[in-house]
Parts: structure tokens; sequence; C-alpha cells
């Protein structure tokens, strides 16, 4: 029989031979500002180990090119993600001129793609593997703490994106708090609101139209220019109404966010509730019923219970989608890791855009794999009662 290869394995061997061999690796730039001058693999590294690391991904990148089983695959991607996570700290450090503090390295296209190569293998193992919830927070935590592990052991301190962190870690913590109180916040408030909502609208056929009509046109309204429309009447409202001010309601800042993204996130939450609450099984409220049970403990007993699964998915997406827009709330001075992304555009400082976004991606792909596996482990205990 001749090599078969995998379909997959065929994307990623195409980006990793251009990553590896083409693009470079590694960026130096002079000072923080200047354009960079790009480095390859063999140049961004001490001797012999960039040749190393070629070799690494060379076979990696076979492994995944040939259908090839489960557990090769899975070291192969694990070994090449810890070999570049070693690697762009090593490359900080080499290309770093001794006693240099103006210099600045930062991972370049190659690097960026190689991650992206084998994280897709990597995520295409684990899809086959059909690990349970758990087991996939479990490898998220793991990922988490050698992540931590490599923060706190210095190896990545010469690269670019931790000096400016090193020059503003204070604020970076302070605009750390003020987007999980923006993301979060605006979450728990759509949440108490949305769901009584969704549940009139279930109950209240003419209602429901009505209400989902106007959180659709909501939802179209671009973001800046929702920001921009929330400006002038929270600005009367803190000018007219006392104790407002005192509140935090004003024209801009933290509060225009916070209704902007508590408006975007009514819809998926009170559109969860409406098709959870419609799919719950009309034999299950007819044995409610003639049970005794009250439209009340119906509700809260039967259906509500039957709807979680699909009203939780409604949240989920609402928490990945305010992680996001939460960013934005920087141009109205509503903080969040956007002041270090608008910051960094304007003074055309790359490493102090990457410094707000990447924690903000990180941050939205934890969420949204802890709640999917949320969602799983709910609907399974679901089925398992209903079996019951």
């Amino acid at each position: 029989m001749g090599i078969r290869f995998d379909k997959l394995g065929v994307v990623i061997a195409a980006i990793a031979a251009y990553a590896a061999f083409l693009a470079p690796f590694a960026t130096f730039r002079a000072n923080r500002i200047v354009p960079g001058q790009g480095r390859s693999i063999v140049e961004a590294l001490p001797s012999g180990s960039g040749a190393l690391l070629l070799a690494l991904v060379v076979v990696a990148t076979v492994v995944a090119l040939v259908k090839t089983p489960l557990i090769w695959r899975l070291v192969a991607s694990v070994a090449v993600l810890g070999a570049l996570a070693l690697a762009i700290g090593a490359a900080g450090t080499f290309l770093t001129p001794a006693g240099n503090t103006f210099a600045r390295i930062s991972p370049a296209s190659g690097f960026w793609l190689l991650i992206f190569a084998f994280t897709l293998l990597l995520a295409d193992v684990l899809t086959r593997l059909e690990l349970s919830p758990l087991a996939r927070i479990g490898i998220l935590v793991i990922a988490a703490v050698a992540i931590g592990i490599l923060l706190a052991s210095g190896s990545w301190d010469s690269l670019s994106i931790l000096k400016e962190y090193a020059n503003r870690a204070g604020s970076f913590w302070a605009e750390a708090r003020k987007h999980l109180t923006l993301a979060l916040g605006s979450l728990a408030a759509a949440v108490v609101v949305g769901l009584p909502l969704g549940i009139l609208c279930h109950r209240v056929e003419p209602m429901k139209a009505a209400v989902l009509n106007v959180l659709n046109i909501i939802q179209t309204i671009p973001s800046i220019a929702l920001f921009g429309m929330l400006i002038a009447p929270l600005g009367w409202v803190a000018l007219h109404v006392p104790g407002a001010a005192a509140l935090g309601i004003r024209g801009i800042g933290t509060a225009p966010a916070f209704v902007a993204l508590f408006l975007y996130s009514l819809l998926p939450v009170v559109a969860n509730t409406v098709v959870g609450l419609a799919g719950v099984p009309q034999a299950a409220n007819e044995a409610a019923r003639g049970m005794g049970m009250t439209s009340r403990q119906r509700l809260f007993d039967v259906e509500f219970p039957l709807a979680f699964p699909v009203i939780l998915t409604g949240i989920r997406i609402v928490l990945v989608q305010n992680v996001g827009l939460a960013t934005i709330a920087a141009l109205i001075g509503g903080g969040g890791f956007g002041v270090f992304v608008f910051q960094g555009v304007g003074q055309t400082a790359m490493d102090l855009v990457l410094l707000g976004a990447v924690p903000t991606v990180a941050l939205a792909f934890a969420a949204g794999i802890v709640l999917d596996a949320i969602i799983e482990l709910t609907a399974t205990r679901r089925r398992r009662e209903a079996v019951a």
C-alpha cells in the first residue's frame, strides 16, 4: 500500500514549511517604534539550536502529513509547541546586544504561523480523542500553568511584549480588572434582565416577536456607533438626575460601555431562553400538570432545568462576545485591554498592541472552552436524569 496523506496534514505541512524556511522567526528592532529586521530560525537562535528546532519541525510535519496514530500526532504537536515557546525566549536573549535596553525582539510571522499550524494539529487530535469535558478543562489548566511557569522563570523577559508589560505592570492589572468588570458585569446584568424577559416572551406569544425584533435591531448597530449614541443620553442623566454622577454615570467612561455591552448581551440570552423553553417536550409538561404542579412549579422544576443547556449556550455566546467587545470600550474612556491596543496603534508600537490583544484572545478562548465543558456536563446530566 502507498503512503496515505492526511487532508488536514497537507495544510499543516504547507504552513509549517513556509513558516520554518521562508518566513522570519523573530524581528529585531533598534528601539520600540523603528521598522524591524526579520531573522530566520537559524539566524535568531544560538549555533546548533536553530538546526535542532528545524529538524523537530520537519519530523513533526511528516507526522502530521502522513496518516499516523493519534498518540504520535499528540506528542509531535506538544513537542513543537513547547520547543517554540522555549526558542522564542532564547531568540530574545541571543539577539539582544549586551547592555542594550532599547533593542526590541519580537516574534515574527514564522513563529506565529508555526504556533497556528501545530495548535491546529493539537486541536484536531484532541477532537478525535473525544475527551470528556473535565479532561478538556484539565488540559486548559495544564497549558495555563505551563505558560505561567515560563513567565515566572524569566525565559521571555527579553521579548518586547514583556518589556512593554514591565513598564506598565500596574496599569496592566488595573485595566485587566476593568476589562473583566465590563465583560462579566454586563453579562450578569443581561442574565438578570434577559431570563425573566425570555420567560415572559415564551409565555406571552404576541410579545415575543416585538421584543426579539427590537433586540435584533440593537444587535445590528456597530459597536462604536452604539457607544457614541449612548454618550448624549447618559451625559444628560449625569447632569439632571441627582446622584447619578456619584454612581459613575457620565457621557464617557465605563457607563456607556457597560450599557452598550448589556444591550448587546440581551439578544442571545433572551432568544436562547425562548428556544430552550419551547424545546421542552410537551409530555414532560403534561406529566407535571397531571401531578398537580402549578404553573410556577412547572417552570422552575421541569421547564427551566430541561432548557438550561440551551440557555447556557446563549450565556457562552455573550461571554465570548463581551470579552472581545470590551476592547472597544477604551475608545470612550471605558478602560480595559483596549487601552494598550489603541495606544500601540497610535504609537506604531505593535508589541504594545499585542499586550492588549493577547490576553483578550486568551480570555475569550478559555471562556469558550470552560463554558462548552459546562454545557456538555449539564446536557449529559439532564439526559441521565431523563433516562432514570
